[in-house]
């Protein structure tokens, strides 16, 4: 068969086996078995063992459970609550102050963790209901929270950006570093909305009473500060070691894990239960990015071999256009994958075939990945499918429907669409700190 052929049946069977709701490890897995089988006989079984063999072997990787884990300490020893409290008490006297303290906490525990799930579901619990009950407009108070957990993506340590940089053959630090300015962008923007928004219309984000406004006294606000020491602290221990070239971001993680676990010693809610379900919680998810890994990499595999990849290249380079189009197509194709699929399997299967291209295009890697993770980020809000939604919905109170959650991210899926665009327009926003590390 021609590639062409072989290539259409791939993607084909590709699609219609996602449709079926399996899980992505084994569609992808069990598409590059059958297939490798048909086109190559028994011995192409051999590709399953050196894949594995390959991910199982990979030093980077080893940070991915690390940096899983240290999220999962520090979503249980109650620094976010701590938190919480002093963006009420810095941010609650203004209007939209709750849903502006919300992306900065967002922001910090982004830098923190670099988990979604963990920012949306906490800020779900502890901030949405605080909106509601002083009268936030439905739309500031979830959007606020869906937008402001995805910065969990970009903003370094970043599980996702491991995954990237694995999978493209760049640097990790270099990857982390070029997610900072971009996070900071995104988040500003946010927080540029809210407030201007709930200046213009007040009913969005009613401020507090003049009684209640006068609790919050300057000597309150420098003392409540306290609370986000530690979390300071530990940023700079794990990305202050990165950049100025002490750690490695694998070392940096095994820095990371101590820090939390010293956080949650300090809080005095390191117990056996919290530990344990801490590992268990780490293991479940190392588990499914590193199967998920294994399979799309048997996939790419054969679509390699048998010139899919290839053919790809020819076909988008071939194309008599600016290469600032195609580099705009690709984002706009990454939008639509991210409509069914998560953004690990986008990256295990798109960086492959797209990485070459943009190399031979003279773009900077790096850059790239960064537009890859801003991208994955607007995936995660953007309806019917964005994971955050569901995360948001599990938590929200009775009388907060998904078609809510819906309307509220539109604004804030547009303003990331803006960030995406400055990123594109002005590269140095993401690599500037990349081409200064030592």
């Amino acid at each position: 068969m021609s590639i062409e052929i072989v290539a259409l049946i791939m993607f084909l069977s590709l699609v219609i086996m996602l449709f079926t709701g399996l899980p992505l490890a084994f569609v992808l897995g069990g598409l590059s078995l059958v297939l490798s089988f048909f086109l190559w006989g028994s011995n192409s079984m051999l590709l399953v063992a050196v894949q594995t063999w390959g991910v199982m072997s990979s030093y980077f990787l080893v940070a991915v459970p690390l940096y899983v884990f240290m999220a999962n300490i520090l979503q249980r020893s109650g620094i976010i609550e701590d938190m919480f409290e002093v963006m009420q008490i810095w941010f609650g006297p203004l209007r939209g102050g709750l849903a502006i303290g919300t992306i900065v906490i967002c922001t910090i525990m982004a830098a923190m963790t670099g988990i979604v799930g963990a920012a949306v579901a906490t800020m779900g619990i502890l901030s949405l209901p605080a909106m509601l009950n002083r009268r936030y407009d439905k739309r500031i108070a979830l959007g606020s929270i869906c937008a402001g957990g995805t910065l969990g993506i970009l903003i370094p340590p970043s599980v996702i950006t491991i995954v990237y940089a694995v999978t493209a053959g760049v640097s990790i630090g270099k990857m982390f570093m070029g997610g900072i300015l971009p996070g900071l962008l995104l988040s500003s923007l946010f927080i540029a909305y809210i407030g201007i928004r709930c200046w213009l219309q007040p009913e969005m984000g009613p401020a507090p009473s003049k009684e209640e406004r006068a609790a919050y006294d300057f000597l309150a606000k420098l003392v409540a500060l306290r609370g986000i020491l530690l979390p300071i602290l530990l940023i700079i221990g794990v990305l202050g070691s990165i950049y100025a070239g002490i750690a490695t971001p694998t070392e940096a993680a095994g820095i990371g894990s101590l820090g939390a676990i010293i956080c949650a010693l300090i809080y005095r809610k390191l117990t056996w239960t919290n530990f344990r379900e801490s590992v268990f919680e780490t293991a479940k998810i190392t588990a499914m990015i590193l199967w998920i890994t294994i399979g799309a990499r048997c996939f790419i595999s054969v679509f390699s071999a048998v010139g899919g990849d290839e053919l790809i290249r020819e076909f988008i380079t071939g194309l008599a256009v600016n290469r600032w189009l195609i580099i705009i197509f690709i984002q706009i194709l990454l939008v639509i994958l991210g409509l069914f699929l998560d953004e690990i399997g986008i990256i295990l299967l798109c960086v492959p075939i797209f990485l070459p291209i943009i190399k031979e295009l003279g773009f900077d890697p790096v850059w790239f990945g960064i537009l890859f993770l801003i991208n994955a980020q607007m995936d995660y809000i953007t309806p019917p499918f964005g994971y955050t939604l569901f995360y948001l919905k599990g938590v929200a109170p009775e009388g907060v429907s998904m078609g809510d959650i819906y309307r509220a991210v539109i604004p804030f899926v547009i303003i990331q669409a803006i960030g995406l665009a400055l990123c594109m327009i002005f590269p140095q926003i993401i690599l500037l700190l990349p081409n200064m590390m030592k």
